[in-house]
């Protein structure tokens, strides 16, 4: 591919004229935030923009479980139980609006990891819209998506796989501690 001879070639982008390299420029994880969410209209109109991934065959291999309110609680009461503990964990207390993200593998001579790599880039590209709309993201995994207690818990079906869930919620303060910068050149190889 040969560079348009327009393209800046400084780190400094402007974000009018690369708005998807700017935010993703941007973009940080927000572990913490406040109680304020994406409406479910919002939240459609983000993921249908996120919907437009690389999909190996169109196969749309993933969904997504919006988890609110009272939810959470039946969230927590699986995390419990997946910990071998009575009660409710308090972490899907810690935002208003978790998002599930599920890889829904569907028969294809497409291979499982080709519709993960959907899954994870659909979710990715949520995560990364969310945030450029304004909203605190931060995306949590670990042992609990293997549980039985939470995959019952999300009504997981033969062939899927929770990816993890994206904790929304409005953006505190921005920390004094800026996230630090990847050496790209590292990662570079050539063939």
């Amino acid at each position: 591919m040969v560079p348009r001879s327009d393209a800046p070639t400084s780190p400094a982008l402007p974000a009018v004229r690369y708005p998807a390299r700017a935010a993703a420029a941007e973009r940080r994880s927000h572990s913490s935030v406040t109680t304020e969410t994406p409406t479910h209209a919002e939240l459609v109109d983000i993921l249908r923009a996120a919907s437009r991934v690389a999909d190996h065959g169109a196969l749309r291999p993933w969904r997504v479980i919006e988890i609110r309110g009272d939810a959470r609680r039946k969230l927590g009461r699986s995390f419990a139980k997946a910990e071998h503990k009575g009660g409710i964990s308090d972490k899907p207390m810690r935002a208003e609006l978790l998002i599930a993200l599920v890889t829904s593998r569907k028969r294809s001579s497409k291979p499982d990891w080709e519709q993960d790599a959907t899954a994870a880039g659909v979710a990715h590209m949520l995560s990364l819209l969310l945030d450029e709309a304004g909203w605190g993201v931060f995306w949590r995994t670990g042992d609990y998506t293997r549980s039985k207690a939470v995959r019952k818990a999300h009504d997981l079906k033969k062939g899927e796989e929770l990816l993890g869930w994206l904790y929304v919620g409005g953006k505190k303060t921005t920390s004094s501690h800026p996230k630090r910068p990847v050496d790209v050149e590292a990662f570079i190889t050539s063939m």
